[in-house]
């Protein structure tokens, strides 16, 4: 299955066929537009010509973080996110033998157990593991039992509520929606709150 993410024909090529890509992206994606996100793991490819965990996790620090901040920056938070990527590739190394896919692999898991392992990864809480679960189920043939109740509601069939739902312009459009209306209701709430 391919990605239709980014808009970009070649960032989305990486993320269908790297799974680091993937997960990089899904690490990226705060405080920035989702597309920006997970084009980020082609600009690190690019301009380091690295797109495995062993070759991130051992670069340079310093010159790691000069690629991340190149004009367009991979992420608005250069270093505080080029040392996160570093990180979760380390993590990777230590834990995964450098292989990403076996999070979701290894051992034929079923979704909570998925779920559980991406918890652990640096970087990501309760809602991010949840959303590339979903992402997973969704968009990347993941069929451990169970995956849809584990990363409920981003799981939900029919639903438009984030990158794992993006599958066409249209869907992005739809995606973006659901996510302006969610926080103009968390706006609405707080004002409410107070104002008593």
């Amino acid at each position: 299955m391919a990605l239709h993410i980014t808009g970009d024909t070649a960032a989305d090529e990486l993320l269908t066929d790297n799974p680091l890509a993937l997960l990089v992206g899904m690490l990226l994606d705060q405080q920035v537009p989702m597309e920006t996100a997970f084009a980020g793991p082609l600009k690190i490819k690019q301009r380091t010509g690295a797109s495995d965990a062993t070759a991130i996790a051992s670069m340079d620090p310093d010159a790691f973080l000069e690629a991340f901040k190149q004009t367009p920056a991979v992420h608005r938070f250069p270093g505080s996110m080029a040392t996160r990527v570093q990180t979760l590739c380390q993590t990777l190394v230590d834990e995964w033998d450098g292989d990403a896919e076996a999070l979701w692999t290894q051992g034929d898991p079923d979704g909570r157990e998925v779920l559980k392992r991406l918890k652990k990864l640096p970087g990501f809480g309760e809602q991010k593991a949840k959303i590339f679960l979903a992402l997973l189920g969704k968009q990347y043939g993941f069929t451990g039992e169970g995956w849809r109740d584990a990363s409920a509601p981003y799981g939900d069939e029919g639903a438009y509520r984030s990158v794992a739902d993006i599958v066409s312009p249209e869907s992005l459009t739809k995606v973006r929606e659901h996510k302006k209306a969610m926080k103009a209701a968390a706006a609405a709430a707080k004002s409410d709150k107070a104002t008593k």
